[in-house]
């Protein structure tokens, strides 16, 4: 089972790297000023932590190995992305004052790219950890 300091790091670095890069990028694909997807970026992730620590101490709670396959990987950051979408899509809605199907939209294409972004980092940080850990043992 994964510590809370290690969740919290895990939750800082993915939300952290994820808006460096979904801030530009978004701003750029739906013509909305960086700066308000950028408020509206961290709000989101600031939910997006607090859901992060809870979906994924429950996920390692029912899959409790950090040897996943990638269908367990799927399940892990698809779960995520639905939670999240479902919490915030009246929220893009209201803040960047667009309509719910323009909203849902913008919101899609945050969890499309979070959705392969998870898939990602969540590998890479568990190898990492992995590698971290028997380094420990070995000492």
């Amino acid at each position: 089972m994964r510590s809370w300091k290690e969740r919290v790091t895990h939750m800082v670095l993915f939300e952290v790297l994820g808006l460096a890069i979904v801030i530009p990028l978004s701003s750029v694909l739906s013509g909305h000023d960086t700066g308000a997807i950028g408020v509206m970026a961290v709000g989101l992730a600031s939910a997006a932590m607090l859901w992060n620590l809870v979906w994924n101490r429950l996920f390692d709670i029912w899959v409790p190995t950090r040897r996943r396959s990638l269908a367990q990987r799927i399940a892990q950051a698809l779960g995520f992305e639905l939670g999240l979408l479902i919490a915030t899509l009246p929220v893009v809605a209201w803040w960047l004052e667009i309509g719910l199907v323009e909203a849902f939209w913008l919101d899609l294409g945050f969890m499309l790219f979070f959705l392969a972004y998870a898939l990602v980092f969540n590998t890479a940080f568990d190898r990492v950890m992995r590698r971290r850990l028997a380094r420990q043992e070995a000492a």
